[in-house]
């Protein structure tokens, strides 16, 4: 029973006692206690006032004092106004970090065969461009609630859809054909995701240029966009890879191999994975096959041109194409598809798709559409909407070739990471491929945790500078500090000091002490809220804190150096218990902490 549970239980007690009243536990009000007061719990008395018939003072000391007499782990009271502080005895903080400090897994959950499934999609690239700094924020906050709603006890499945197919990816193919010259990965050097990526460019710009060139005779920009001759062979090119042309599919598998090597490598520097991935190219036809199963049953309706369509108007949206005029697909129809075949392959509980809030329409659309099909999950789609990522100079532009591309990024905070923490002293003492692997866990956990600490609703500026510091809110104050305590427990190990034994429970110990085992004890309920919220923010910021709190004890205390055997045990098990929770809290934002700095 946690600490909570426990104070629930006993006002509740003190309530029926006191004034006859029986009062459900989840309707008493248990606050942390303010730094600025006395106490470790605060209870909300308001509540009582008026069946006390007293005033909220009155009232909370009577409730007080019954529970400081009726339960030994309560040592004290204040009341502040309708606010009741409760003081817990160190007895019971010690024998909660003795169960921290035993426990590896604390606050984690491990999954049984029984236990519900969850899918989580995240990523979703298309195969004409390289992964850019919006699909770094999309990567680290699908991998990152994967990871946490594993540790709330859910099977999860760690899913992709590629977009490997449509206009966009011809338009690659067609650039690549008309001006490439035959270049390959290898001939260039370069990852076949930016090769391919590069043609998308080449495309716009001619695109472009064929525009103007049509308004320039005095034809509409509307009409010069759907008149001009390279959008209507990458529209034609595209519907001979619907007719399976072979000389289109062989260039199609050729680019896109191209692009997943790439992919690869890039998922692999980011430290993100899936247990399955999907393809358009081979859901989009079941998702055909759904549509006109609609239209069969009334669901959807054709027009005029053939095209497909499904009336939301009765749902207060509008109406959707789902087939175009010439029967190729559009991404709803690939979705239709992709949900049918995820729910076939897996006996799934939730499905959260980690999706840009620029596609809330879509996810609604989504949800309506699968309840029309008859399915009864439809409506509990779960879209994780989230904010999006920019730089201070502005947003991006992948037709532009203004994104900022993940590789480069990921390199450069790499390289800074390594740069700063040599300027800084860092890394003294570190062999060769002890700095490689640290400036790597510090470049890549400075950009992971700058962007998972902002509430993923948000819309966020990446900062880089900012983002490696070893001071303030930030990831490498955060593995500095972990391997600052490792380094505190290595000491202790070659003085011979055995600190694994049992802690006295009459220990005295300070208030500061006392204040950082219940913040360790909060972890498991941290994790627990950034699950229902699917929140990575909420285990940043609590990371943060604790580790805020630990710097200013270290400061102020001395461990190593202390002269009473007991307590210098103690805070080694204190320290050790929190370089444990940094740990298991940095790895559910899919971040490494170093062993040593």
């Amino acid at each position: 029973m946690n600490l909570e549970t426990i104070i629930q239980t006993v006002v509740a007690e003190s309530v029926k006692t006191l004034y006859s009243t029986e009062t459900p536990l989840n309707q008493i009000q248990i606050q942390k206690t303010k730094k600025e007061f006395e106490g470790d719990v605060t209870v909300v008395v308001f509540p009582f006032v008026k069946i006390a018939r007293k005033s909220p003072e009155a009232t909370g000391q009577e409730i007080g004092e019954y529970i400081v007499k009726n339960n030994p782990q309560v040592s004290g009271f204040n009341v502040i106004k309708g606010f009741l502080n409760l003081s817990i005895h160190k007895s019971y903080w010690l024998q909660t970090l003795a169960a921290i400090y035993a426990n590896d897994k604390f606050g984690i959950k491990t999954p049984t065969a029984t236990d519900a499934t969850m899918m989580i999609e995240y990523s979703s690239p298309n195969t004409n461009k390289p992964l850019h700094l919006g699909h770094i924020r999309n990567n680290l906050l699908g991998f990152s609630i994967a990871e946490i709603q594993k540790a709330c006890g859910w099977n999860v499945v760690k899913t992709n859809i590629v977009n490997d197919r449509g206009i966009h990816i011809c338009k690659s193919m067609l650039a690549w054909k008309l001006f490439g010259n035959g270049e390959t990965p290898e001939s260039t050097g370069l990852k076949g995701d930016h090769l391919v990526g590069k043609y998308y460019v080449v495309f716009d710009k001619a695109y472009k240029a064929e525009i103007k060139a049509l308004m320039d005779k005095n034809i509409s920009e509307e009409e010069a966009k759907k008149t001009a001759p390279l959008i209507l062979e990458a529209q034609k090119m595209l519907l001979a890879w619907e007719q399976n042309d072979p000389k289109v599919r062989h260039l199609w598998e050729t680019m896109n191999g191209w692009v997943y090597a790439g992919f690869d490598q890039t998922y692999k520097q980011m430290g993100v994975d899936f247990d399955k991935i999907y393809y358009e190219s081979q859901t989009y036809l079941t998702g055909k096959e759904e549509v006109e199963r609609g239209v069969a049953e009334k669901s959807f309706y054709t027009r005029d041109d053939n095209s497909v369509w499904a009336d939301l108007t009765g749902d207060g949206l509008d109406e959707k194409l789902l087939l175009r005029a010439d029967g190729t697909s559009v991404y709803m129809t690939q979705d239709i598809g992709t949900a049918k075949l995820r729910y076939n392959d897996f006996d799934i509980k939730k499905m959260v798709y980690v999706v840009g809030n620029e596609q809330n329409y879509h996810f609604q659309v989504l949800s309506i559409l699968l309840d029309k099909l008859g399915y009864a999950w439809g409506k509990d789609l779960v879209h994780f909407s989230y904010g999006m990522v920019e730089l201070p100079e502005g947003k991006m532009k992948s037709r532009e070739g203004t994104v900022v591309d993940a590789d480069d990024l990921m390199a450069e905070m790499i390289q800074t990471a390594h740069e700063t923490s040599l300027e800084l002293g860092k890394l003294e003492n570190c062999t060769a491929d002890e700095i490689i692997n640290i400036s790597r866990m510090v470049g890549l956990g400075a950009l992971k945790y700058f962007i998972l600490k902002v509430d993923p609703r948000k819309n966020m500026t990446f900062n880089p500078a900012e983002s490696i510091d070893f001071n303030g809110n930030t990831g490498p104050f955060i593995q500095y500090t972990h391997a600052r305590i490792k380094s505190v427990l290595r000491k202790a190990v070659d003085q011979g000091i055995n600190f694994g034994t049992e802690i006295d429970n009459t220990l005295a110990i300070s208030e500061k002490e006392s204040y950082l085992i219940q913040l360790l004890a909060e972890f498991p309920a941290v994790v627990k809220q950034a699950g229902d919220e699917f929140s990575p923010a909420l285990i940043a910021n609590y990371e943060y804190e604790l580790v805020k709190e630990f710097n200013q004890f270290y400061h102020d205390f001395s461990i190593l150096k202390e002269e009473n055997q007991e307590l210098k045990k103690f805070r080694l098990q204190l320290s050790a218990s929190i370089a444990k929770v940094i740990q298991l809290g940095m790895n559910l934002l899919g971040i490494e902490v170093p062993e040593r700095m």
